[in-house]
């Protein structure tokens, strides 16, 4: 009798619905290999930089059979994958560049847009092996990219190491819903591209090069494109500059039928050792490789950078036809065969052109810009090796987060620049004396924790951006973010500059060259306050504050970014911004999700979560100061009443709104209210690895330790931008 075939099946299998916290487990210091005590920044200031650009200059022009290079160079192969390692990025949360090295792990090395580009970093493995530590591959990436735009004659702006590696994938469910590739039914419907989405179809980089839903619509594709390169961050210069520039190198792959192609990489029988698609038509390589199915290539130069594709954009009529794949493309009509064919010199071609290349000229404004460049060959180099560089290092932060001899000196809005620390920094006696002022202006305890932490959760890890440092807060438009309290705050920055300027006047009268920042002061206030709340609770702790921030100027602000990601969800002060937009059936819609996914990208570990919401409430720190959450009667004091009564089983609770956004707790006994709540206060109590924490703070034992452990979590968040003090200030 044959034995059935059986599927182990997982927690989520069973229970889908279930808030997953796994991606705040991820890459934790003991997954690396190297030991947690293993310091990047420091390995990759030793390495032989140009030594690297020249064996990488060696390795594009050596081709391999196992896999044999267009045209006979690797530059092109490299400058795909530095820009798709680095063009999933996405405005809203900051995830998909190229910082960390993800693309070689699920979901992006299986996308399709990035079929082959295993076969890519497979090439590079022979100058990693080299370096070993002294280079991870998240540079190595970007570098091979970058040397081969220089090695084919693209003057290049400069170039940043400092991007660490992980060793596992991210996790994250907002890679798409969606249940196929090439599908983006559930993030696209033509108009509006949900957040923080960029790309319209799943597996997708931008947009689908064929047009919009496969339409050969040029028109059409430009919307498209125009709005995912918006939501990476790009304007339509920079777009135009990418997208011709770029296409000045290799070509498309579509040697035959689809149907002759193999799994992804993480799908491919174990003998292929992790390279996947294997292509079983003709050979499966060269001149028979499959990589999107399209037949083109740009230019009769396809490995030197210049203006051929934008002259034969605009030079020639273009008719549909359909590649060896059946997908629609474009050929030149009349146009003599001129463009070379990547691996037989007696062969040549007519140039053609994808539907989204023709975007360019049929947009209105993509055709002024690319006109403009056509006309302008030294400006279109300029624009391009900007907009490269930008696309390449955003995700990075700020300048001193830049390692290595060929980082500009140009600074750029994008980076979050911070005016230079000319003054000497406060000392211990001078930070007595400023958190003596701040409290004789009788603010809340409850507003100097909420002022303080609204300027340090900005931070998101994923783009490094945001943070305390700068108070960015104070600046057009975070100042007008609805979650701030935009007229609270006001009043609260008039009163640290008062305290600024007073302190700064009397250290000059001194003859002090001693200054503070409103940065360093929003800090301080919310040190103050927690404090404050201990002694109230019993206990004289003193909440650590390191000064050196900057402020920032409103000319240093990137607006229509910070625009764009003004947060809709905030589950640390109580705030979701509308809440009949989730759907409780899909967990990944509900506030509480949006709590982990913050926690995420602020780093934050599972007990970090519990101890600061808890904390959070019970310092009245919530949105609007409602009492939602607030689960004590001695409110702006540091105790553990959040947890005690939380889990207090003589109080039952009730749904209080049309959305089961709002709850309520009512005393079993007399049927009173006695607590009200949002799902995410509750969700502490709910959760079995939540409240399983919320039990340990809840304890008798545990006033002492909640203090503690909530003072080294905040002081945590308070500093996750102080790069000067991690990086050394480089």
């Amino acid at each position: 009798m044959e034995k059935a075939k059986s599927r182990k099946r997982w927690i989520t299998d069973w229970w889908p619905n279930r808030l997953n916290l796994k991606i705040l487990r991820q890459n934790c210091p003991t997954s690396n290999p190297y030991g947690e005590s293993f310091n990047y920044f420091k390995e990759v200031q030793t390495l032989d930089v140009d030594a690297v650009v020249e064996d990488l200059k060696n390795l594009m022009k050596n081709p391999q059979d196992w896999w044999p290079a267009d045209f006979g160079h690797y530059g092109p192969l490299f400058i795909r994958l530095a820009w798709h390692s680095s063009g999933s990025y996405r405005i809203y949360d900051g995830r998909g560049g190229a910082r960390n090295g993800s693309i070689r792990f699920p979901p992006r090395i299986n996308w399709p847009d990035n079929i082959n580009l295993d076969k890519a970093i497979r090439l590079l493995w022979p100058i990693k092996k080299k370096y070993g530590k002294k280079l991870s591959w998240a540079d190595l990436i970007v570098l091979a990219g970058t040397v081969a735009l220089e090695d084919m004659g693209v003057k290049i702006l400069g170039f940043s190491l400092g991007r660490e590696d992980i060793y596992e994938p991210d996790e994250s469910p907002d890679w798409g819903a969606e249940e196929e590739m090439l599908t983006g039914e559930k993030r696209f419907d033509g108009k509006e591209l949900r957040k923080p989405y960029a790309a319209t179809e799943m597996g997708l980089i931008y947009v689908n090069p064929a047009g919009p839903g496969g339409n050969p619509d040029p028109v059409g594709s430009a919307k498209e494109i125009r709005l995912a390169f918006a939501r990476m961050g790009m304007n339509d210069e920079e777009t135009v500059a990418l997208i011709a520039g770029g296409h000045s190198f290799g070509k498309c792959h579509g040697a035959g039928p689809s149907k002759h192609l193999g799994p992804d990489p993480s799908s491919s029988p174990i003998e292929q050792q992790g390279l996947g698609w294997k292509y079983d038509y003709g050979s499966g390589k060269a001149s028979h490789t499959y990589t999107s199915g399209f037949e083109v290539t740009w230019s009769s130069t396809p490995t030197k950078f210049g203006l051929q594709y934008l002259q034969f954009l605009f030079r020639y009529d273009w008719e549909l036809e359909k590649s060896p794949d059946g997908k629609p493309q474009w050929v030149a009509k009349d146009a003599p065969e001129i463009v070379p064919d990547a691996h037989d010199p007696n062969k040549k071609h007519k140039p053609r052109m994808l539907t989204a290349d023709l975007a360019l000229r049929f947009d209105p404004i993509y055709s002024k810009i690319a006109k403009r460049f056509l006309e302008n060959p030294d400006e279109f180099e300029k624009t391009f090796a900007r907009a490269w560089f930008k696309l390449t290092h955003r995700d990075m932060g700020s300048k001193s987060c830049y390692v290595g001899p060929y980082v500009p000196n140009e600074e750029f809005v994008w980076q979050d620049p911070l005016p230079k620390l000319d003054y000497e920094l406060i000392e211990e006696k001078d930070v007595e004396e400023l958190k003596r002022k701040i409290l004789e202006f009788g603010l809340g305890i409850s507003q100097l924790v909420y002022t303080a932490w609204s300027s340090a959760s900005t931070y998101r890890d994923s783009d490094r951006r945001g943070g305390a440092n700068g108070a960015r807060l104070r600046l057009y438009p975070m100042n007008e973010w609805k979650v701030n309290h935009p007229e609270d705050l006001k009043k609260i920055i008039e009163i640290y500059e008062k305290i600024q300027r007073e302190f700064n006047e009397k250290q000059e009268k001194e003859g002090s060259n001693k200054k503070v920042s409103i940065a360093d002061l929003i800090v301080l206030g919310g040190c103050t306050a927690v404090e404050e709340a201990a002694r109230k609770a019993g206990f004289d702790v003193k909440v650590p504050f390191t000064s050196g921030r900057v402020d920032a100027t409103q000319d240093q602000i990137e607006v229509e970014f910070y625009k764009e990601i003004e947060p809709f969800a905030d589950g640390f002060r109580n705030y979701f911004k509308n809440p009949a937009e989730f759907d409780e059936s899909d967990v990944y819609t509900t506030p509480e999700y949006f709590l982990v996914d913050k926690a995420n990208l602020l780093t934050l570990t599972i007990p970090e979560i519990v101890v600061l919401v808890g904390g959070m409430r019970v310092l009245g720190a919530t949105y609007k100061y409602q009492n939602y959450g607030v689960f004590t009667d001695k409110p702006e004091t540091l105790t553990n009443d959040f947890f005690v009564n939380l889990l207090d089983m003589g109080i039952e609770w009730r749904q209080a709104d049309d959305h089961r956004y709002l709850f309520e707790g009512y005393e079993r006994k007399s049927e009173k209210i006695k607590w009200k709540a949002t799902r995410v206060d509750l969700v502490f109590g709910h959760h079995d690895e939540l409240r399983a924490i919320a039990e340990v703070y809840a304890g008798d034992d545990a006033k002492e330790k909640f203090v503690h452990d909530f003072i080294k979590a905040w002081d945590k968040v308070m500093n996750l931008d102080r790069f000067d003090l991690k990086f050394g200030g480089r």
